[in-house]
């Protein structure tokens, strides 16, 4: 079969029983850490604006779609868009190696958008078939992502990319053909945000990963695909040059790779955020003791900086605050990228005391492994130097399902009430077997977060 047919027979024939337990569990965990990273995300001003843009500009019509956590509804692209970048917003949220960003925060969104714009009509889907859905659509995303990155000659943001497993999922739950699959995919690709990752780097602001924008694409180019509009191939699916990429679907699952977020920052500032980490756990670290700290990591985690950030979005996107904030505060959670924070003179003072240096052996190991080592000097002259540390959360090391948990409840606390926080795990975890749960899901979600909660007031490391 080629590798168009058997994508396009993944997409619309496979079933719950395909997937493995393993599997099954992995779309668990990314659904609970999504859910958790879109409460903590609806605390900036990002995605306040955005949401407002949503309701406003991509109002509901004929089709309309909950923006989850806002009480508010749009258009299914409204409400992908605006639920995406909340996600982003926060950057807590799983991702993959080798496609350098991140399938779920596009994925969730426009999932729950297709659910609610068609419960009306066609009554709630299944849990099973919610999952299922969900993980073809991280599966399409990330080969397609590891697609695009080998074939272009920039480096996009994961918008790029998820839009097309956005598309997959539309294309599936909305019944279309499989000819009108390969114009959905072919309008995603086309119309996924190609946009420049290293700028926001360099240039932190809520532009941020493109996947809000992606979720958009994605919806949008199967709900035009249904009513007749055209665009396929989508190449990073259909060109010979991919295809290996394709040809193993149902052997090996992409979604197993995903790796979980500890701390609410950039993944590429992790390694040196674990290696301190690890230390503060053997050693007490004073700020005021300290002449200098100094970090050698690959280089595009060099090249996040930020030394004194201004914005949330500034303090997600860098390395040395981050680990500053962990040294002074002894915690590195929301509260320390919230902007209160940002103007802490002793995050501040110690933030400009880290020097940043590449060292060639984690070059070459980028973006399949990310490590660090730091060095810290002392007034007293003595030197503490760490081994070479990847983070935590990656598959070879991941978190626990008590982290997991954790770092929910910590996300959630004083934003939704107890019941509902406790509802949502409850529901995530029955979607397969109970079969209310997709339903009371559904219902959880279109309770409002508080803006007065934490995680703006969170201690607890996410």
């Amino acid at each position: 079969m080629s590798s168009q047919g058997s994508i396009l027979s993944f997409i619309h024939d496979t079933v719950f029983d395909d997937l493995s337990s393993d599997v099954v569990k992995m779309a668990e965990r990314c659904c609970l850490d999504l859910l958790g990273v879109a409460v903590a995300g609806r605390q900036t001003e990002l995605a306040q604006i955005i949401t407002e843009h949503a309701v406003s500009l991509f109002g509901a019509g004929k089709e309309a779609a909950t923006i989850p956590f806002t009480g508010q509804i749009a258009s299914p692209a409204g409400s992908a868009l605006a639920m995406g970048m909340t996600i982003d917003a926060f950057d807590a949220h799983d991702g993959h190696r080798l496609t350098k960003g991140h399938a779920g925060a596009a994925i969730l969104p426009a999932l729950l958008a297709y659910v609610y714009s068609q419960t009306k009509e066609q009554g709630t889907i299944s849990g099973k078939e919610f999952i299922t859905a969900l993980v073809i659509g991280y599966e399409v995303s990330l080969r397609a992502g590891i697609a695009l990155h080998a074939t272009a000659c920039d480096y996009h943001t994961s918008g790029a990319w998820n839009a097309i497993g956005a598309a997959a999922m539309g294309a599936r739950l909305l019944k279309l053909n499989k000819e009108q699959t390969r114009h959905a995919l072919g309008i995603a690709e086309y119309h996924g945000p190609r946009s420049q990752m290293m700028r926001c780097i360099d240039h932190p602001t809520m532009l941020k990963d493109g996947s809000g924008w992606g979720a958009m694409a994605g919806v949008s180019a199967a709900y035009l695909a249904r009513s007749g509009f055209t665009g396929a191939p989508a190449i990073t699916l259909e060109n010979e040059d991919v295809t290996t990429y394709w040809n193993d679907l149902y052997e090996r699952w992409e979604i197993l790779a995903q790796y979980f977020k500890p701390y609410p920052v950039c993944r590429w500032a992790q390694p040196a955020i674990q290696a301190v980490s690890d230390l503060m756990e053997q050693k007490s670290l004073h700020h005021h003791e300290i002449q200098a700290i100094e970090i050698r990591t690959f280089h595009e985690g060099v090249c996040l900086g930020g030394h004194a950030p201004t914005t949330t979005e500034e303090a997600q996107y860098a390395i040395a605050f981050p680990v500053a904030a962990l040294i002074v505060r002894g915690t590195l959670g929301a509260n320390e990228i919230s902007p209160d924070s940002l103007r802490d003179p002793l995050i501040l003072a110690l933030s400009q005391k880290i020097s940043l240096r590449e060292k060639d052996e984690y070059n070459v190991k980028f973006p399949g492994e990310r490590w660090a080592d730091v060095t810290i000097t002392f007034n007293s002259g003595e030197v503490l130097k760490t081994p070479a540390t990847c983070p935590n959360g990656d598959p070879e090391n991941p978190l626990t399902d008590d982290h997991i948990l954790h770092k929910f409840h910590s996300l959630c606390q004083g934003s939704l009430h107890k019941a509902t926080i406790e509802g949502i795990v409850k529901s995530v975890d029955g979607l397969t077997q109970d079969p209310n749960a997709m339903t009371e899901l559904l219902d959880l979600l279109k309770h409002r977060v508080s803006q007065n909660g934490c995680p703006n007031k969170a201690n607890d490391n996410v």
